[in-house]
């Protein structure tokens, strides 16, 4: 199992060089790059010139730290075709990115629109005919989550979408900080975590708050506040204790589930590499030299044994 850490909350700050060092420093071993104005803009053309390239092979050679996957966002799933065809192109190139990077792993999202949920669902199975054959081709792992504010939010849902393609290039990442959108709020994190099974081979750690619930969030005005009547959605990134996520079910049901050590499916290699455990704090750049750290001991305690 790789513990990475999302430098999304240090790439707003600092240099890649300095955030490479900072989770070196942290004590972590991978970086997951979730997406950066210089290298995959979320969206948009993946960029990362060769001076950027060259700059962030340097800092990994001089911390020893990895890239244990890359975070895309692009609207593979519509609603336009336009759109369609624009996030199939980025993801071909993001895809030459990763490779010659030694990347194993993109992470990704549906990205489409809660209110056209029967075109983005098509639009996503035809982005994917096109692309999983390179997927499969190139051997690397793309893994997916829902997210609130798509055109599937569920857990179950998203779970069987990408069991549906019976594809061991596939895995589906669970998100602890969208797990109340998962299941509705009732934040079973036991049944979702088993239901993914075989499948999950990736999970990001951060709290949050349970948005079904009153006044948990409030905001002006106050039609805002119910789901239905306003098209939002709200949802937090913060450290593990900081919000109402289970996390002794996640990490209990992650020990029994073997998710330290077992392989993508029964009796066949694992694409991609090991499963992947992923720090994803957001928000709070003043509190991180601290909650890193903390996040990082209690990962290795929980599910290493240390």
């Amino acid at each position: 199992m790789k513990i990475a850490f999302d430098v999304d909350v240090l790439a707003k700050q600092m240099p890649i060089r300095e955030y490479v060092h900072k989770v070196a420093d942290w004590g972590y071993k991978y970086i997951e790059q979730s997406p950066h104005p210089r290298i995959n803009p979320f969206y948009k053309h993946p960029l990362f010139s060769e001076e950027c390239e060259q700059e962030y092979r340097q800092a990994l050679k001089e911390t020893g730290v990895e890239i244990s996957s890359f975070i895309v966002v692009y609207r593979w799933s519509g609603p336009t075709e336009e759109q369609r065809q624009h996030a199939v192109a980025n993801w071909k190139r993001m895809i030459e990115i990763a490779v010659n990077m030694g990347v194993p792993v993109i992470n990704t999202e549906f990205s489409g629109d809660p209110n056209q949920q029967e075109i983005c669902n098509g639009m996503f199975y035809k982005s994917m005919e096109e692309l999983l054959p390179i997927i499969e081709r190139e051997g690397i792992r793309v893994e997916i989550q829902s997210h609130p504010y798509d055109f599937c939010e569920l857990n179950d849902e998203t779970c069987d979408i990408v069991k549906s393609f019976r594809s061991k290039n596939l895995g589906y990442v669970y998100s602890a900080s969208h797990g109340f959108f998962y299941d509705q709020g009732k934040g079973d994190v036991r049944h979702m975590l088993k239901y993914a099974g075989d499948e999950l081979t990736h999970v990001l750690l951060a709290d949050t708050w349970n948005q079904t619930k009153d006044c948990r969030y409030i905001l002006n005005p106050p039609w805002l506040n119910s789901r239905g009547r306003a098209d939002v959605t709200i949802h937090q990134h913060t450290a593990m204790g900081e919000g109402e996520v289970d996390f002794d079910g996640i990490f209990e049901t992650l020990r029994e589930m073997d998710f330290a050590n077992k392989q993508l499916k029964p009796n066949a290699p694992k694409v991609g590499g090991d499963n992947i455990i992923c720090v994803s704090y957001f928000g709070f750049p003043e509190k991180m030299d601290k909650q890193a750290p903390e996040a990082l001991e209690r990962i290795q305690h929980e599910l290493l044994g240390k």
